[in-house]
C-alpha cells in the first residue's frame, strides 16, 4: 500500500512539474502587441529577424527568441536651434515635428539607431536643415514669409528622414522665432517710421483734397458772381429789389415766430396797445 501511495505521489509530482514547465514555456512562447505598437523578433542564433509582428497575440520560440515592442504612433518632437540669416542676423527657432517610423523598416531602424531613434535622427537632421534653409532668407523675410519657410523646411526634412533614415515626417511648423534684442528694437523703430510716413501721406492727400475743394468753391462763386453781374446789366436793379423783398420777408417770418418780439405800429394806429383809450376810460 505504501508503495502504491509512493508511486502515485511521484506521478502527481511529475505531472505538476510538467504542467509548470508547460506553463512557463507557454508564457514565453506567447506575447501580446498593444494598439499602436509593432514587434520585431530577436533570435539568439541570427539576431534581429526581418519579421514585424502586428497587434494582438503572437508566438515565438521560447528561450531562443523574444520580442522587442516598438511604438509606431505619430509623436511630436520639439527641436531648438540658433542659426544665422542671409543678412547675418542671429535667430532662435523652435521647430515642432510630427513623425512616425516606417513600419516595414523597423528592424533596420532598431539595428542602426536603437529605441531612441527619433531623437537621434531629428536632432541631427533638423539643425542641418534649419541652417541651410534660414541662410537663404533675410531676417525680415522670416517674419513676412513664415509659411513659405516652414514649407521648405518640411520638404527638406521629409526628403532626408524618409530616404535616409526610414522616418516618416507628417508635419513641420515653426512655433517660436526670436531675434537679438537690438534687431527687434530696430524692427520696432522701422515700423514706427513706416506708420509716421503713412500718416504724413494721408495728411498731404487730405490737404490736396481740401485745396481742390476750395478751388471748386471759388470757381463756383466766381461763376455765380458773373451770372448776377450779367443779370444786373440786363435787367437793371430789378434783381436786387427782388432779393431785398425776399430778405425782408424772411426776416419778418423769423420775427413773427419769436415770442420775445412785440410789434408796435406807427403813431396814430393803436392797434395792439391803445394806451390813450384805456386812460380815458379810467
Amino acid at each position: 500500500m505504501s508503495r502504491l501511495l509512493s508511486g502515485l505521489t511521484g506521478t502527481i509530482a511529475k505531472a505538476g512539474v510538467a504542467i509548470a514547465a508547460g506553463a512557463v514555456v507557454f508564457d514565453n512562447a506567447v506575447y501580446t502587441v498593444g494598439p499602436g505598437e509593432r514587434a520585431i523578433i530577436f533570435d539568439r542564433r541570427s539576431g534581429i529577424t526581418g519579421k514585424v509582428a502586428g497587434e494582438g497575440a503572437n508566438l515565438v520560440v521560447p528561450f531562443l527568441q523574444w520580442p522587442v515592442i516598438m511604438d509606431v504612433r505619430l509623436q511630436p518632437s520639439t527641436i531648438n536651434s540658433e542659426t544665422g540669416t542671409k543678412d547675418l542676423q542671429q535667430v532662435k527657432l523652435a521647430l515642432r515635428v510630427l513623425s512616425r517610423p516606417s513600419v516595414s523598416k523597423l528592424p533596420t531602424i532598431f539595428q542602426t539607431m536603437g529605441m531612441d531613434y527619433r531623437r537621434t535622427i531629428l536632432d541631427s537632421i533638423s539643425n542641418e536643415v534649419l541652417k541651410a534653409v534660414v541662410a537663404r532668407y533675410n531676417a525680415d523675410q522670416l517674419l513676412t514669409q513664415r509659411a513659405e519657410v516652414s514649407r521648405e523646411i518640411r520638404e527638406a526634412m521629409t526628403r532626408r528622414c524618409t530616404q535616409e533614415f526610414n522616418l516618416v515626417v507628417d508635419d513641420v511648423s515653426i512655433t517660436h522665432l526670436a531675434f537679438s534684442p537690438d534687431f527687434e528694437k530696430a524692427i520696432e523703430r522701422k515700423q514706427v517710421a513706416e506708420q509716421m510716413a503713412e500718416r504724413a501721406k494721408f495728411v498731404v492727400a487730405k490737404a490736396e483734397q481740401e485745396k481742390l475743394a476750395l478751388i471748386v468753391r471759388s470757381e463756383g462763386d466766381a461763376e455765380a458772381a458773373a451770372v448776377v453781374s450779367q443779370a444786373l446789366q440786363k435787367n437793371g436793379q430789378g434783381l436786387i429789389e427782388l432779393r431785398r423783398i425776399e430778405t425782408a420777408q424772411a426776416v419778418a417770418q423769423d420775427l413773427a415766430r419769436n415770442r420775445n418780439v412785440t410789434y408796435l405800429p406807427r403813431s396814430g394806429q393803436n392797434v395792439l396797445l391803445n394806451v390813450d383809450g384805456a386812460a380815458g376810460r379810467k
